[in-house]
């Protein structure tokens, strides 16, 4: 089966790509699977303490991760599988790409302030000659009738 992937973060522009991953799967009878990525910079502390933090970190995501799926299982039929990596987020997006032959679409949504669309968007657009599948980049600031309207 075919999956879009999609990268659950803390930005505001991460829910239009969910949300358009899930639409688009749900209507091409695709998955969505979603990848969360624990920087490694969150660890550097005493064994223990840095123990502690990668857990909590996962508790978090786990917690993040429920609300996307919920609405993505009552409202759009998919149900979203979570994969958790820890590591830069760029290696590891494509570590998850070159894992997982079923994904077929990287889904990332673009942030629509002064800093530009964000340094994911950036890189993959900069790199997007030279990866293996198609990424669909959904601007942070579509309305969710614009969205159903495209999907």
């Amino acid at each position: 089966m075919r999956k879009f992937l999609v990268v659950l973060d803390d930005s505001t522009e991460c829910l239009n790509a969910m949300r358009f991953a899930a639409m688009r799967a749900a209507h091409t009878q695709a998955g969505v699977e979603i990848l969360a990525v624990i920087p490694p910079e969150e660890f550097n502390h005493w064994i223990g303490v840095g123990d502690l933090m990668r857990e909590e970190a996962r508790e978090r995501i786990q917690v993040h991760f429920e609300v996307f799926a919920k609405w993505m299982r009552d409202r759009q039929g998919v149900d979203p599988e979570l994969v958790i990596r820890e590591g830069e987020p760029l290696d590891e997006i494509m570590a998850q790409v070159m894992d997982d032959p079923e994904i077929g679409v990287l889904v990332l949504g673009a942030g629509t302030g002064r800093k530009g669309p964000g340094p994911l968007v950036t890189h993959m657009t900069k790199n997007s000659g030279s990866l293996p599948i198609p990424v669909t980049i959904v601007p942070g600031d579509l309305s969710k009738e614009r969205l159903e309207a495209i999907t």
